[in-house]
Order: C-alpha cells, then structure tokens, then sequence
C-alpha cells in the first residue's frame, strides 16, 4: 500500500477541486480571480507575501498526514519575531560570567539544601537558541490542544459547506465554474486535508509567535516553571538579564548571581525530584485535553473577519477558541497546576534566599523584583494565556513560600526537602491555605528515612500475607 494519500477524487465523476483550486492559484490574469482577490482584500498584498500565501496554500494540497501543529513553522515564527525584537550571539566574555555565576551558585546552594546539583552543562543563550532549545517541551505542552483546534474548525466548515449546498449542491462560484451542482459532503471529503494542514500552520504560527514573545522576557532556561531544557542544563539569558536589571539600581554582577542561583536551585529541583516535572506537564496535557472547543465562535469568527488583515483573523480566532468556562476536570487540574508551579517557585525563593543572604547585598529587593514580574502576569501566564487559554494566578507564590519557611522553621532543611518524596506527602492546594496544620501534620510523618523505612515495612508485610495465601487474588 502507498503511503501517500490519493490525490485526487474517490469518484473519477466528481472534479478535482485540488486541481481546480492550484490552477486557480496560477492563474493571476483571471478577471474573476482579480475580482473574488480584490473583494478581499487580497489584491493590497505586496508581491513576496502573495507568493508566499500561494505557496503555503499549494503544499497543503501536498501528500503526507496533517499534523495539528506545525512545529518548524513555529520555530521559524518565533525565531523571527526574536529577530524583529533585535537578538545576537552570546559573545565568550557574557558566556565566561554565566558560567562562574552558576559555579558560585552552586556553591552557595550546597550550603543551603542535600539536593545534589546534576551533572548538566551550563548554557548562555540568545533569545533564538532558547526558542530552539525548548521548542520539544512546547510542542508536548500544545499538541492536544491544537488537536481539539483542528478537529472543531473543520467541522465549523462542514457546518458551512452544508447550509451553503442547501441540498442543492454548490452554487456558482467565480473561477470555480466547473465545481457548480456538486455535493458538498463530497467536496469535505478532498477539502478535509487541506482544512487540517491550514489548522496546524495557524496554530504553529500562533505559539510561534507566543514563543518568539516570551523569548524577550524569559532570563533563564526554565523561567517559566517547566523543565523546558534537556539534561538538566542550567541556562541563562545575558541580554534578558541585562534588561531585567535596568531600573533596580543593583549591580548587573548581583543581578546576575541571583539569577543563577533561583535557576540553578530549580534544575535540582527537576532533577532530584523525578516525579515533579512529568507531573506539571501531565497536568498542562490533561487541562488542554480537556479543553472545550467553542465551534459556534470559530464559525462566527470564519464570516466576519477580513481575510486582508492577519492581526485580525489571528485576534478573532484567538478570542473564539475556546469555551468561557472550563469543566470540572479542568478546574481540577488547573488547581493542581497552579499549586505546583506555586510551591516550585515558593520553594525556589526561599532557597535562592538563605543561600545569597550571606553573599549578595540586595537578595531582597532582587526577590521583590522577580515577584513583582511574577504579579504582572509574568511569563507562565502570558504562554498559558495564549496557548491554551489558561490563566494561572500569581497571589499563590507567596503562601508557598510562607509554607516552605515554616516547614524549614520546624524541621530545618532536610525536613524543607524531604517534602518532595512523593506527591502524596507534598503540600496540596488546601495546605497553602493552612501552612502550620501543614508542618505539624508533616512532621508527625518523621523523616524521609523513616518515611522510606516505614513503606519498606508495609511492603514487605504486604510480601509476607502473599507467601502465606498464595491462593489470594492480586493486585
């Protein structure tokens, strides 16, 4: 069997609108399709960007599955909007400070928590090589939303398509004469593809462009609170830190090593806690699986915009794809969500605190800063925001952190922690509302190594009551 799809129609009686429509394309001396063109706008077009949509428009005609989400066009999107931003190559004086400002924060960390620091390489990135470098963990946070997104607008065209057959087959459409009386349900049938691949070039060129945004804010590798870089690297961005630094009136050397070390505390966090990263971007998944297509809004979007503006036909798509409110699920994981990404950059603050207090004249107005960007909506939630149309609420950062310095008020560090064992003994949304109930509860569980020597104990009675039934049922 082939592996490319036939190109043609099923019934050699039917036209072949892909013919139909590439030839119309090429054929820019066609007085109706000057027409039809300048009706929509199209005709205002400078000569590069017709060629460019004519193209784009005939690889979609192109063999091969659709993808929900085109993710070299959003790299290439991004990477040009970093571009338009104003983006350069990391020189070896800026990559030679990045690498001693992790040396040194990883020093000052070991003194203030056991996390081993992980055998990762240390990065210093321009804005183009961090869109290159997280561009994977992305398309895994996307995909299952821009798969709901293509599913609903082709059936905002099936809707379409239908009420404009009437059941009296397609009407008369200029340039298109030959494609006049035939059945709309099998003109979806050649039209279906096409519509899927338009789907996933416009979702890529939307995170592209969320991305290539979130490029010029980020300062390090996994800013966001994601494990967005491969093998627990730590990366730092010299130009963003600059720019984060203007305004305070702290030194960009103190700027830089505060920076380091709330990057390099988070890398260990990821690395040594192995069930936290898969967890956040289960969550992130689970939230965009679940994600409510608004197909009347999409369709309502498809007749009123002006195919000669992007920015609009982008504006409306963007602010029609989604259902106002999430369900049940949704919620469910969005509380975890936010609770997670609280106590990970909650925990991040009180560690970079107690390892710079000693070291660094300002760790508190630093902290302030890097709250204060984090109220604005920070650049979690303008990613969440664009991408999948989730909010995430900044105010839980600060009860995460209160929750993580009680517990280390109680129990010192190792007690801080060990709370990351497991997710059943990590703090839960309610226990950000309650953090002393927490920390007694916490510390009546004792130790991780009595923790551990606990369920060793359990297991093994468990192992004992098997040897003794071999008949029971298991498990």
């Amino acid at each position: 069997m082939s592996d490319h799809p036939v190109q043609g129609p099923v019934n050699p009686e039917e036209p072949d609108f892909a013919a139909l429509l590439a030839s119309l394309l090429g054929a820019s001396d066609n007085p109706e399709v000057a027409k039809a063109m300048a009706a929509m706008g199209i005709d205002k077009m400078d000569p590069a960007t017709m060629n460019m949509v004519g193209e784009q428009l005939k690889s979609m005609f192109s063999g091969g599955p659709a993808e929900p989400f085109n993710v070299e066009l959003a790299n290439d999107v991004a990477r040009k909007t970093v571009a338009a931003e104003g983006d350069s190559i990391v020189g070896d004086v800026a990559r030679r400070e990045i690498e001693q400002a992790v040396e040194v924060a990883h020093l000052w960390i070991d003194a203030v928590t056991d996390l081993p620091a992980p055998a990762g390489p240390v990065h210093a990135w321009s804005r183009a090589e961090w869109v290159d470098q997280t561009m994977p963990m992305w398309r895994q946070l996307v995909e299952p939303v821009a798969a709901g997104v293509s599913t609903a607008v082709v059936a905002a065209m099936r809707a379409q398509m239908g009420e404009l057959g009437s059941g009296e087959g397609l009407p008369a459409i200029p340039g298109l004469e030959g494609m006049q009386g035939i059945d709309p349900s099998a003109l979806m049938g050649q039209v279906e593809p096409m519509l899927e691949r338009m789907s996933g070039t416009m979702f890529g060129a939307q995170v592209g462009q969320a991305v290539g945004a979130l490029a010029g804010t980020v300062v390090s590798g996994t800013d966001v609170g994601l494990p967005l870089v491969p093998s627990h690297g730590v990366a730092l961005l010299p130009a963003n830190i600059t720019i984060f630094a203007e305004g305070l009136e702290v030194d960009l050397t103190e700027v830089r090593l505060y920076l380091a070390v709330r990057e390099a505390a988070r890398v260990r966090l990821f690395a040594e806690v192995a069930w936290l990263g898969p967890q956040l971007v289960a969550l992130v998944q689970a939230y965009a699986r679940d994600i409510t297509i608004d197909t009347e809004g999409i369709e309502s979007a498809l007749q009123s915009i002006d195919p000669s503006d992007p920015e609009a036909m982008q504006s409306a798509l963007s602010n029609s794809l989604f259902a106002p409110e999430p369900s049940p699920a949704q919620r469910s994981a969005l509380v975890q969500l936010e609770t997670y990404l609280a106590l990970v950059e909650g925990w991040v603050a009180v560690v970079a605190d107690r390892a710079t207090i000693k070291h660094l004249p300002h760790p508190g107005a630093l902290d302030e800063a890097v709250r204060r960007q984090r109220a604005t909506g920070g650049p979690a939630g303008q990613i969440f925001s664009q991408l999948v149309g989730l909010e995430l609420r900044p105010r839980r950062l600060r009860d995460a952190a209160n929750l993580w310095a009680a517990l280390e008020s109680k129990g010192g560090a190792t007690a801080r922690d060990s709370a990351w064992a497991h997710p059943d003994v990590a703090p839960n949304a309610a226990d950000l509302d309650d953090p002393l109930g927490y920390v007694d509860r916490f510390m009546s569980r004792g130790t991780r190594d009595e923790m551990d020597a606990a369920l060793d104990a359990l297991l093994s009675e468990g192992d004992s009551e098997d040897e003794d039934n071999p008949g029971s049922p298991q498990d």
